[in-house]
């Protein structure tokens, strides 16, 4: 039975479940009594099966993870949480100090947008565990205090930047496709052309481009749509370079990708340039070219608000745009 009591100006509720008292307090009597029975109902014996965390994950990367944009930072991420102390918690058991401490010991390790990162992992672990695979009532994430997400990284590469960086890349000469750093170079100069993300990049393959139409079709995106990609003059001679009989296109894996772009960066003598930023780059250049409407779609941002993260035209600019 549950107890609710006035505690100043607000409310105490407290349960206990198989033998474990559970308390928090509301700034409401409704607030306190709506968790109370939450609680409750959690808490009775037969009604969800005993299921860790850890056994979400585990399923969350078998399952759900392959096939997904994300599917090597999923399945590392939910291996990594597999061995935290709160993977060893049944999910009825499991509540919103459990993920707060988590949230507060990840913090002093990492930086907040990697939290929200994680967080957005468990979150869609959650939605399955109290939906599909009824493993828990409600999710405990409801609630908790998020991060405050950074401001939107805003480096803009310069040109001198990019030909330091071809040059390191072995494509001073002009395109080349024949060693993987070359490929990887060729890979961010086609980003800074389209905007598309590495991983879209790297699963292109022939059955999808269309160099005559200067179309690009991507099967599957990060959000899960599909969508064309316009190919501007220079994209369409950059994927010329390519033999035609070679799928994927670029022939790399991500993380081939990534560590020879490091190595490409180092070697470039250039600073704190991330081979996304590319994606800010082009879209900032196709801004020029395209209206919203069409620059949204182009990309494949749903919501015309996230643009802002990437538009940052300044007001000089703009008042050149004025009569």
């Amino acid at each position: 039975m549950a107890s609710i009591y006035r505690l100043g100006k607000k409310w105490r509720a407290q349960v206990s479940i198989r033998g474990v008292r559970q308390t928090e307090v509301f700034p409401t009597k409704q607030q306190a009594a709506a968790w109370a029975m939450d609680k409750e109902a959690a808490g009775k014996v037969g009604k969800m099966p005993n299921r860790t965390l850890g056994d979400a994950l585990k399923r969350y990367a078998k399952e759900v993870a392959p096939g997904r944009a994300g599917e090597t930072w999923e399945v590392t991420r939910c291996k990594a949480m597999e061995r935290l102390d709160m993977a060893k918690i049944l999910l009825k058991d499991l509540d919103r100090s459990d993920l707060a401490s988590w949230r507060d010991d990840r913090l002093k390790q990492v930086k907040p947008a990697t939290v929200l990162r994680d967080i957005n992992l468990l979150r869609g672990v959650f939605k399955l565990c109290a939906g599909e695979w009824q493993w828990m009532h409600t999710s405990p994430l409801e609630g908790l205090k998020l991060p405050k997400p950074p401001k939107g990284r805003r480096r803009r590469i310069t040109e001198d930047e990019i030909k330091r960086i071809r040059l390191a890349g072995g494509l001073d000469k002009g395109y080349a496709v024949h060693t993987a750093t070359q490929r990887t170079v060729m890979a961010f100069l086609l980003a800074l052309e389209t905007a598309m993300r590495a991983g879209e990049i790297l699963s292109l393959r022939w059955k999808y481009v269309d160099l005559k139409k200067r179309v690009a079709h991507l099967p599957k995106t990060k959000n899960g749509d599909e969508r064309d990609v316009p190919l501007s003059t220079t994209a369409v001679t950059i994927l010329k370079a390519f033999p035609t009989d070679q799928d994927p296109i670029f022939a790399l894996g991500d993380r081939e990708r990534d560590a020879l772009w490091r190595k490409v960066m180092k070697k470039a003598a250039v600073d704190d340039l991330h081979f996304h930023d590319s994606r800010a780059e082009a879209i900032w250049a196709l801004s020029k070219k395209l209206d919203v409407l069409q620059l949204a779609r182009a990309i494949g941002h749903r919501d015309l608000k996230s643009l802002m993260i990437y538009y940052n035209e300044s007001a000089e600019d703009m008042a050149k745009r004025l009569a």
